[in-house]
């Protein structure tokens, strides 16, 4: 069955109450939009560690070595799990506080592989709820490169839905995916702006070869979201512009030319002139306009919005300026009023 119509319940290690999860908490009902829910994060699992190369507390590491002793602390609640860790050359703390328990089953003599993130106490470093596989059962190949890390809420951890298990259900979609999906851009585009195939972004965004494969991967899936943004927003457009006419101003009149030329008390800049122009553009068009003018604080924008509220006088039409608050909206006040003082003609 192709992944966009797969129900993610028939995902292997999902079932109803995972999917029922799912459903919930991510809006997800196929395999596919579950493989639209991407890694907040990476981490690199390509390099494996020697506990005296650990130097600070913001790198996650893995070691290969093996449990040395362990022991339970305290009671209830409070109680927890210290092991110690060794490489064959020095060691570490390991700690577990809630569910210490389960850990009892650790076995010595067995080699494992350790994954987790230092933190530093009574100036010596520990790992606190680590990663612990053995050895034996690890393909060191899966281990190696970026690992992806998905967000989870409360009530996906209560049904054991964690970013491990996240990383292992998206995992058992990737042979189905690598057969292929249908591509959501045209070759030709793809080929214009460099892009990935959709399934080729899809499995790197997920499991990327390496850092340059998953940045190819986020920019494809980046660009093909802002660009089906900007076709809606295109059709929107037309389909304003042929259902809603806009009123026709073409006239430029006394109001504008005897501001423009005796009372605008100061040139305006080529840049002004031009966004004038491309204004009137539109209000003689007769295709409703929105339109957004950026520039910096004291660039001229407010006079180039008086000049078109002249525009709009000339042709028989009156203009609303709005504001965000009143202090701005006083300040514009003012501002008209000092520029038209003279010219009686304008109201």
């Amino acid at each position: 069955m192709e992944l966009a119509y797969r129900d993610i319940m028939y995902i292997p290690g999902v079932g109803p109450k995972r999917a029922e999860a799912l459903k919930k908490e991510l809006k997800v009902g196929t395999a596919m939009d579950l493989l639209y829910i991407f890694p907040y994060k990476y981490i690199d699992r390509s390099r494996f560690w020697k506990i005296r190369e650990i130097q600070d507390e913001d790198t996650y590491v893995q070691i290969i070595g093996t449990v040395r002793d362990w022991r339970l602390i305290g009671e209830g609640k409070h109680q927890r799990l210290s092991a110690v860790f060794t490489d064959g050359e020095d060691s570490i703390e390991l700690v577990w506080f809630k569910g210490a328990v389960k850990y009892l089953k650790l076995q010595r003599d067995v080699q494992y592989l350790l994954f987790g993130k230092p933190t530093a106490f009574n100036h010596q470093y520990n790992i606190v709820h680590p990663e612990l596989e053995p050895l034996s059962k690890v393909n060191l190949q899966t281990k190696r490169g970026l690992e992806p890390y998905y967000n989870t809420s409360e009530r996906m951890k209560s049904s054991w839905l964690d970013t491990r298990a996240m990383r292992k259900i998206i995992s058992a979609l990737m042979p189905d995916l690598k057969q292929g999906v249908p591509d959501t851009l045209g070759a030709e585009l793809r080929e214009k702006y460099h892009l990935m195939s959709l399934t080729d972004s899809l499995v790197n965004i997920h499991f990327p070869k390496d850092t340059a494969s998953m940045k190819k991967a986020r920019e494809r899936l980046k660009f093909e979201e802002l660009f089906y943004i900007q076709l809606q927003i295109l059709r929107q457009t037309r389909q304003r512009d042929s259902q809603n006419k806009g009123f026709l101003m073409p006239r430029v009149g006394e109001s504008f030319h005897t501001f423009y030329g005796h009372y605008l008390p100061f040139p305006l800049t080529g840049a002004q002139k031009r966004v004038i122009r491309e204004i009137h553009g539109d209000l003689k068009s007769g295709k409703q306009m929105n339109r957004l003018l950026q520039g910096d604080v004291g660039s001229g924008k407010t006079v180039v919005a008086l000049l078109c509220a002249m525009l709009a006088k000339d042709n028989g039409y009156q203009t609303c300026l709005m504001a965000p608050t009143e202090i701005l909206a006083q300040q514009h006040y003012q501002t008209f009023s000092s520029l038209l003082a003279e010219q009686k003609t304008v109201r």
